[in-house]
């Protein structure tokens, strides 16, 4: 039972101005003084009092993990100092979008590994939703790639220093969730510097320092291991770094010292502050002449004022003589054509769309897109290494192949039609002429040929989702899952295409610089650069472009995901082949997230258009849409779905429900396990 401050707590009662704890209560909440204000100890008894409301909660809640999550929902809120805030927990990247807070999922058996991931993401977010301005962080934001990595890796670490100082019970947290990543990533494995990645390391030395705790175990590997770059190359800038935490805008400009140091400093843009300094002194030398009258004791400005009609006129004179050359010009260039037919001229047409589903979806720069083969993006020597490897993971597949061929055969409308070449001197006996024979022995014996036809035409998309989220194991059995299907499909003779979308830079790339040298404009959309990347065209042969798949494995490919416009894409693809039946198959998380365009539209600006992409897909019926979860339940925006949790389950589960998939009894869909049934 807790006492009478967790009772408050756990009843939702207010609590009184000043909040008297005893020194041992106020030390086991995180308090360092037992006379504190309200907010501080609220934050400290918030997550102490998880157990008074799994106990009062657990006897009206059919779900053991029902009480935990509340508790973990109300003390983030509190932690974060934003009771506006929604917390929800799902099997997508773990995030925040506006209002609303993702957490991962807790299942019904509250394991110790689920439940501190839940509360170290949860410390983690809140901790960075309390102390990180965007205004302040964008302002002083680098435009090189590997330079904003830097700076945001180290904002990131500031904020939740900034939570282990002012919560200590945040930090042992926080260390869990970053041990959880790291061990998700194989840093423990790492041994060169080259192999881990220096933002990440960088954000571990600065939380170390900032905190004096030591780093878990695949973190402080990465941390060893470019411990000795970063000081020798930042050491004095480092030493500032305890003055400069809990001040934003000095960390932001420590930030970017420190990335000078390292290397970087060509990717660091205009200083921010340089170019205020000069519009204040240009502000001032202007007021102090305009105060200053002429000789005569008129002012300039009457001065212009006076010379400003001859000005206007010369102007209009000049503009005006340029413009009946240029019709003179005109004229006699194009004789008669030159000519325009009596009434108004016509107005230009409006710019084309830029997505059919939404009129109204906006892509702010569209010239720094890309539609690229998969072997541009590596050397061959590269790919070769990396299909070796995902062929390691396809080993214990390979009778899966052929259980798959022969369903997907079998229930796929491209049906085989057979005719027969009769009367031939070898083949398969024709028991339909053996009459002949018996009433005329000397008749010689007939034999046939089945001749197969081609079967009806049918082209099947894969459309693979290659963003970070589907980094490590996910991407694994997505790439697997294609290589599988595309090689059985090519068996039963169905052209097979596999695609896949990402974008070519965490948080913006040059869309957004652009974004920010135009001054920032109001709902600018869509603000990535996209990479649409083709691992295999439809008329290509399997042999010829198996190397490709081993691309998904590249460190650093895998960045922001688009999901409305790649669907987009790879439905117009299709609409422009010939087949008569079209089956597009996308292998996603289902969630669309990129940072830069979800931090200045709403919250659900990426989402809402790929609800409407999947229905303008589905009503036009040009194409069969299906969908395949890769370890995230995409039913709630495909009809035709299913789930695959683990790649053990390929060789026996993804035979049955992927070969359901191509089922045209709706009841037969119906009865898979996590089918959702098309309304």
């Amino acid at each position: 039972m807790c006492g009478g401050e967790g009772r408050a707590v756990c009843d939702g009662l207010a609590m009184p101005p000043v909040f008297r704890i005893s020194g041992r209560e106020a030390h086991r909440y995180g308090c360092a003084d037992a006379r504190a204000s309200p907010v501080r100890i609220a934050q400290g008894i918030a997550q102490r009092v998880a157990g008074c409301f799994i106990s009062a909660m657990s006897k009206t809640s059919d779900n053991p993990a029902d009480p935990f999550k509340k508790a973990l929902a109300e003390a983030t809120k509190v932690m974060a100092d934003d009771p506006d805030l929604s917390v929800s927990y799902t099997v997508d990247p773990a995030g925040t979008s506006g209002d609303n807070m993702r957490l991962p999922q807790v299942s019904r058996r509250l394991t110790r590994d689920e439940v501190m991931l839940a509360r170290g993401t949860a410390d983690a977010l809140a901790m960075h939703r309390r102390y990180h301005d965007e205004s302040t962080h964008a302002k002083y934001a680098p435009g090189g790639q590997m330079a904003r990595d830097l700076y945001e890796a180290m904002e990131t670490a500031r904020c939740e220093a900034m939570g282990a100082r002012d919560m200590p019970g945040t930090a042992g947290n926080i260390d869990a969730k970053i041990g959880a990543e790291a061990k998700r990533a194989g840093y423990e494995g790492i041994t060169q510097a080259a192999d881990a990645p220096l933002p990440v390391a960088a954000g571990y030395l600065i939380r170390h320092l900032a905190t004096g705790r030591d780093m878990p175990e695949g973190a402080q590997n990465v941390m060893d291991l470019w411990r000795g770059f970063i000081e020798n190359q930042a050491g004095g800038t480092l030493e500032d770094l305890s003055e400069t935490l809990s001040d934003q805008t000095e960390f932001a400009r420590f930030a970017r010292r420190i990335i000078e140091d390292l290397g970087y400093g060509d990717q660091l843009g205009e200083d921010p502050d340089a170019g205020e300094d000069d519009d204040d002194e240009a502000s001032e030398e202007g007021q102090d002449e305009d105060e200053q009258p002429d000789s005569t004791g008129q002012s300039d400005e009457d001065d212009e004022a006076d010379a400003a009609p001859d000005d206007s006129q010369d102007d209009q004179q000049d503009q005006t003589e340029a413009t009946v050359s240029m019709d003179d010009m005109a004229e006699d260039e194009m004789g008669e054509e030159a000519e325009m037919p009596e009434g108004d001229a016509p107005l230009e047409p409006p710019p084309p769309a830029y997505s059919d589903a939404d009129p109204n979806y906006n892509v702010y720069a569209a010239d720094f897109d890309e539609e690229v083969n998969a072997d541009e993006l590596a050397d061959p020597v590269e790919l070769e290494r990396l299909r070796a490897y995902l062929d390691q993971q396809l080993e214990p597949l390979k009778g899966a192949v052929g259980r798959l061929a022969n369903k997907l055969q079998r229930r796929l409308q491209a049906q085989q039609n057979r005719s027969w070449e009769f009367d031939l001197e070898e083949g398969i006996l024709d028991a339909g002429r053996l009459a002949r024979v018996v009433a005329n022995p000397t008749t010689p014996l007939s034999f046939k040929i089945e001749k197969d036809t081609e079967f009806r035409d049918t082209v099947v998309t894969l459309l693979l989702d290659n963003s970070g989220s589907m980094r490590g194991r996910p991407i694994s059995i997505a790439a697997i899952c294609a290589d599988v299907l595309a090689r059985t499909l090519e068996r039963c003779s169905v052209k097979v295409e596999i695609l896949g979308f990402t974008t070519r830079a965490w948080k913006g790339g040059q869309s957004r610089e652009r974004w920010l040298n135009d001054g920032r404009p109001q709902q600018p959309g869509r603000l990535n650069d996209l990479r649409h990347i083709i691992y295999k065209s439809a008329d290509a042969p399997w042999r010829r472009a198996r190397q490709n798949l081993g691309l998904m494995m590249k460190e650093g490919l895998l960045k922001e995901n688009i999901d409305g416009e790649a669907l987009e894409w790879a439905h117009r693809r299709m609409a422009n082949r010939r087949e008569a039946r079209k089956i597009l198959m996308v292998i996603s998380d289902g969630a669309p997230v990129d940072d830069s365009t979800l931090s200045v539209n709403p919250a659900n600006y990426l989402e809402k258009h790929l609800r409407d992409v999947i229905t303008m897909v589905e009503k036009r019926r040009m194409v069969e849409l299906l969908a395949i979860g890769i370890g995230h339940d995409v039913t709630r925006y495909y009809n035709r779905a299913v789930t695959i949790t683990d790649v053990d389950q390929l060789a026996g589960a993804m035979t049955e429900q992927l070969a359901a998939l191509f089922d045209s009894d709706p009841r037969a869909r119906a009865r898979m396990v996590g089918i959702k049934k098309a309304s």
